[in-house]
């Protein structure tokens, strides 16, 4: 082909120096010149995807597809519509994408020898499968797919059909075998052994399982990695918002909370074609304006999120709790526990559950949720979640009066965190070590560990946590006469309203036997004969 321009060299130098925009623009000059072959379609393909022009990209590589079929090279065209296919599932549009990948099936079916994408195609149905948990399924047939790649040296598929078969280890509670095979696909990922899309897409989605069972080691190791990926093709849109994301996950959890928040934010900005990466933006920023304490920015942040379709939760329940909203936030965690049946999803939740449950009182389902967790941590045995559980676990011995459990499980939660270099959950940690402490007749113990959370919360900018601390730590009279819990006390100001038993159970979203259990407890707790002087009790101490 002729190319008097010199458009269509230049493309082809760019994309090898990995140029993405420089390429895409000098490919499409070049086509618009005098037309591109099947092959440099596939190249323009490519540089508009990494640019993020998503519909460029599909059209280009629908034009590569009718090429190689006009060309009499039908397995190629399959492989087109493959990368088709698997684009719009990602997308959701599974009716297309299933459309696409039975096209490639209908041209593989006419050929008679064996070919790379035939192990190709195994990937749509092994990722049906894992879908639909059917997990060994998916394994078996990721496994066939890895072969054919092994069979004719494609490490593109080899790499792909690995993630899947860790993936669908990771799903059967199998995390460590799961991780391994995740490892060697990463190997083969971080090594440059692939090319650009299946690198990108095999980066995120490998740091996102780690992170689905917390595996905090291998999420920062390969989210750095992910990070110099992105950071050396400057020009490419694609996969680097949920770089970002990734990268601003580890960096709140390090406690730079102000990087954290920049990180984020960049985030949304290149995520314009990521729809799900820049909602997960929102919720990032979302969780750190409320623990900096700025309230109404977490609710607009937290908003953005769910309009992007991810749950603002458990962000959004921990904030109606700081807000004092107390029966919202246990409706709220409620509502997404029962909604929520994926371990790995209810191991973001649970922690949060037994914190808001706890605050209203709910000690019984409280303790529910801390057990789950417990025995979700002993079949994943990573660190994160063996930290959550022990510290989950530490809050609900607290509440129930066992401050020597309570004090054994905080301290081994903190010297996980201490050991990951996690600030924030270890503080909280200190926390519930000082009230055990104190519990227990050591005030002076107490009183240091509430004082080092306290700097920690400070050092991080945790407002709302080192103002808890501060209440926490002034003489108990002045701190809290009553000895009721958060429920409990709301439980005492709709009494003092005049408020009947049933009335209350519906105001709070409670029943009435739980409510007839708080005000039992209040009015003992109180030393009062009745409702009439418990709400004189209250106007007293001026708790209304």
């Amino acid at each position: 082909m002729e190319d008097p321009s010199g458009d269509l060299v230049r493309g082809r130098e760019h994309y090898r120096l990995r140029a993405w925009a420089e390429a895409y623009r000098a490919l499409t000059r070049a086509d618009g010149l005098s037309g591109l072959g099947a092959e440099d379609l596939e190249l323009a393909a490519v540089s508009a995807y990494l640019v993020g022009r998503d519909a460029e990209y599909l059209d280009a590589l629908d034009r590569a597809y009718r090429a190689h079929l006009a060309e009499a090279r039908p397995t190629r065209a399959a492989r087109c519509a493959f990368w088709i296919g698997l684009r719009f599932l990602l997308r959701g549009d599974a009716g297309r994408a299933t459309a696409w990948h039975a096209r490639a099936g209908r041209l593989l079916d006419r050929e008679s020898g064996d070919c790379v994408e035939r192990g190709y195609m195994l990937l749509p149905i092994a990722e049906q499968r894992l879908r639909s948990g059917d997990t060994q399924g998916a394994f078996s047939l990721a496994g066939a797919a890895a072969d054919a790649g092994e069979r004719f040296g494609e490490a593109d598929l080899v790499a792909i059909a690995r993630h899947v078969q860790g993936r669908a280890r990771v799903h059967e509670g199998l995390v460590k075998d799961g991780l391994a095979l995740l490892d060697e696909a990463m190997l083969a990922v971080s090594s440059g052994e692939l090319s650009p899309i299946p690198t990108g897409l095999l980066y995120c989605s490998i740091v996102e399982c780690c992170r689905s069972v917390h595996a905090l080691e291998r999420a920062r190791e390969w989210t750095a990695a992910l990070a110099r990926w992105c950071d050396g093709q400057p020009e490419m849109v694609s996969f680097t918002g949920a770089c970002r994301v990734h990268r601003a996950e580890v960096l709140q959890l390090g406690g730079d909370w102000s990087a954290a928040f920049d990180e984020s934010r960049r985030a949304r900005e290149r995520a314009a074609t990521d729809r799900l990466s820049a909602a997960e933006a929102a919720y990032q920023l979302g969780d750190i304006s409320r623990l900096r304490g700025e309230q109404t920015a977490a609710e607009d942040w937290f908003r953005s999120a769910a309009e992007g379709g991810r749950d603002p939760q458990p962000g959004l329940a921990l904030l109606r709790l700081a807000q004092g909203r107390v029966a919202a936030a246990v409706s709220a965690i409620r509502r997404v526990l029962g909604e929520t049946a994926d371990p790995r999803l209810r191991t973001r939740l649970l922690p949060a559950g037994v914190e808001i449950l706890l605050a209203g009182g709910e000690v019984a389902e409280a303790r529910a949720a801390s057990d789950e967790l417990q025995a979700i941590a002993g079949r994943f045995q990573t660190g994160v979640l063996c930290a959550l559980a022990a510290q989950a676990r530490g809050a609900v011995e607290l509440a129930e009066g066992n401050a020597s459990a309570a004090l054994d499980l905080a301290r081994r939660a903190w010297s996980i965190w201490a050991e990951m270099e996690a600030p924030y959950p270890a503080a909280q940690a200190r926390v519930v070590a000082g009230l055990a402490c104190r519990a227990l007749g050591d005030d002076e113990g107490g009183r240091l560990e509430l004082d080092a959370a306290r700097r920690i919360f400070a050092r991080l900018g945790a407002a709302p946590d080192a103002a808890h601390v501060d209440a926490l730590a002034k003489p108990a009279r002045s701190r809290r006469p009553h000895g009721l819990t958060p429920r409990e006390l709301e439980v005492l100001r709709l009494v003092a309203a005049g408020k009947t038993n049933k009335a209350i159970a519906s105001e709070l979203c409670l029943s009435e036997k739980t409510v007839d259990r708080h005000v039992s407890s209040m009015l003992a707790k109180l030393n009062v004969p009745s409702r009439a002087a418990a709400t004189a009790f209250a106007y007293e101490h001026e708790l209304v």
